[in-house]
C-alpha cells in the first residue's frame, strides 16, 4: 500500500519544509525594521533631531494631524488636483494613443513631436502655468495633466500596436467593419498597456499635484508641508510628507486591485493571483 499523500503541517516542519508565509508579512517586517532604524538613528544622536524629529513623535503627530479639519481639508484640495489631472490624461490621451497606434503613417508623422515633448519635465512648465492660470487649482491641473498624459499616451500606442495580425485578419475574415475591429478586438488587446498607463499616470499625476502645491503655493498637502518648514515646525512637516507616501500607497493599492478586477481574464493576472 503507498503512503499517503496528504501531508499535515507537522509532517512538513518535520520533514524540513515549514509553511508559506502570507505575501503581506515580508512588506509589513521591512517597514518596522526601516521606522526601527529611523528611531535608534535619531536617538543615538547620529542625525540630529534638529533635522529629522523621532520617529515616534513624528508618529504621533500624523495621528494628531488624522483628528484635524485642516489636515483633511489640504487632502482633498490634493486629491482634487490629482483626479482632474489624471481624468485630463485619460480623456486625452486612450483615444489619442488609439488613433495614432491604429495608423502606421499618423504614427510616424507624430513620433517626433511626442519624443520632443515627452521628455520635457512638468516642473520647468511651471513659470507658464503660472503665467496663464496663476497660483490656484488650475495650473496645480494642468502641470498633473501633462505630465501623467504621457505615460499613458505611450502605453495606449504599444498597445495598440502589439495586436496580433491573425486576430485582426480572423475578425476581417468574418465581415468586421473598421469600428467593430477596434471595439471588439483592438481595445480588449491593449487594455493591459492602458491599465499599466493608468497606474503609472496615477502615480505621476499626484508627484506633480504635491510639487505644484509645494512650488506655487496651491493649496493642499505640498502647501501645509511648506507652512510647516517656514514655521521651523518639523514633527509636523514630517508627519505631512509621511501622510503623503501614504496617500500615494493608497491610490496605488486602488489602481492595482482595479486593474486586477478589469483584467481577471488576462493570463498575467491569473498567473499573479496562482
Amino acid at each position: 500500500m503507498g503512503a499517503s499523500a496528504d501531508v499535515t503541517p507537522g509532517a512538513a516542519v518535520a520533514r524540513g519544509r515549514l509553511p508559506a508565509t502570507p505575501d503581506w508579512v515580508a512588506p509589513l517586517a521591512t517597514v518596522g525594521v526601516l521606522l526601527a532604524l529611523w528611531e535608534l538613528v535619531v536617538r543615538s544622536g547620529l542625525i540630529s533631531e534638529t533635522s529629522i524629529p523621532l520617529m515616534s513623535a513624528t508618529a504621533a503627530e500624523l495621528f494628531s494631524q488624522l483628528g484635524q479639519g485642516e489636515f483633511w481639508t489640504a487632502v482633498g484640495d490634493t486629491l482634487q488636483g490629482w483626479a482632474l489631472g489624471l481624468g485630463i490624461a485619460l480623456a486625452l490621451g486612450i483615444p489619442l494613443g488609439v488613433l495614432i497606434g491604429s495608423s502606421r503613417w499618423t504614427f510616424r508623422a507624430l513620433r517626433a513631436p511626442i519624443e520632443f515633448l515627452r521628455p520635457i519635465p512638468s516642473v520647468a512648465l511651471i513659470p507658464l502655468a503660472v503665467l496663464i492660470y496663476g497660483t490656484g487649482l488650475e495650473s496645480k491641473v494642468f502641470l498633473a495633466a501633462f505630465a501623467s498624459f504621457w505615460p499613458l499616451l505611450i502605453q495606449t500606442i504599444y498597445g495598440v500596436q502589439d495586436l496580433d495580425p491573425v486576430a485582426t485578419d480572423t475578425a476581417k475574415s468574418f465581415g468586421m467593419g473598421r469600428f467593430a475591429r477596434l471595439y471588439r478586438v483592438t481595445l480588449p488587446s491593449a487594455v493591459p498597456y492602458i491599465a499599466t498607463g493608468i497606474r503609472i499616470s496615477s502615480a505621476v499625476a499626484l508627484i506633480l499635484a504635491v510639487t505644484a502645491e509645494l512650488v506655487i503655493g496651491s493649496p493642499g498637502l505640498g502647501r501645509s508641508i511648506n507652512v510647516a518648514r517656514s514655521g521651523g515646525n518639523l514633527e509636523v512637516m514630517y508627519a505631512l510628507i509621511v501622510a503623503t507616501g501614504l496617500l500615494g500607497w493608497v491610490l496605488n493599492i486602488a489602481t492595482t486591485r482595479a486593474e486586477r478586477r478589469v483584467l481577471h481574464w488576462h493570463p498575467s493576472q491569473r498567473e499573479a493571483a496562482a
